[in-house]
């Protein structure tokens, strides 16, 4: 079981990590700590005791996504690409918070923002029905495959996980995200709304 200090920023990077190392069986805390310390269930400090492990990783490389696989996709449009920054970075209104990065998004992607996927009264993820309805509204069609991206590979995580409550498993995250796609180079890049349908 992972769990972050913000409630659900970090922990479904750590659980998408397990999983493209080969360990299935990794679970998220709803609500992460915060939600715990309200509850006021037990907290612990110090060291743990640790027991050692072998563990054999073997990576799955359908779950990952290169840069060349995205440049690839702006042809074929095989896979939905949603990016999980907030809206302003994503149209390029607002600067990028990564220097040296353009502003924008990768051209036919679709925006959710990832906290979109969290009830901010309870910091707890949405409810199956509603999360399918925040991805019907970013124009995601949950029978096709999905790539999810954000700034630099965390975020992007969120709505992998966001995804996989709904059921939806062909999932890969772009872990370059917008810190290597958003540099100057090669890299096509759009600004304004999402338009996935070019």
């Amino acid at each position: 079981v992972v769990y972050d200090a913000l409630g659900f920023f970090s922990a479904p990077r750590v659980w998408y990590t397990f999983r493209l190392f080969g360990h299935p069986r990794v679970a998220v805390l709803d609500g992460g700590l915060p939600k715990w310390r309200r509850e006021g269930r037990p907290l612990e400090s110090g060291e743990p005791v640790l027991r050692p492990k072998t563990y054999s990783a073997q990576a799955d490389p359908a779950l990952v996504r290169s840069k060349a696989q995205m440049l690839a996709n702006l042809t074929t449009r095989r896979e939905q690409v949603l990016d999980a920054r907030p809206a302003g970075r994503f149209t390029g209104d607002e600067p990028e918070t990564w220097p040296g990065r353009r502003g924008g998004h990768i051209p036919g992607a679709r925006n959710l923002p990832y906290a979109d996927l969290v009830d901010p009264a309870t910091g707890t993820f949405l409810d199956a029905e509603r999360l399918r309805a925040r991805f019907a509204a970013a124009g995601v069609d949950l029978a096709r495959p999905v790539v999810t991206s954000c700034g630099s590979g965390v975020t992007a995580a969120v709505l992998a996980f966001g995804l996989h409550l709904v059921g939806h498993d062909q999932v890969a995250l772009y872990d370059g995200s917008w810190a290597e796609w958003g540099l100057p180079g090669d890299t096509p890049v759009e600004t304004g709304p999402a338009r996935p349908d070019r």
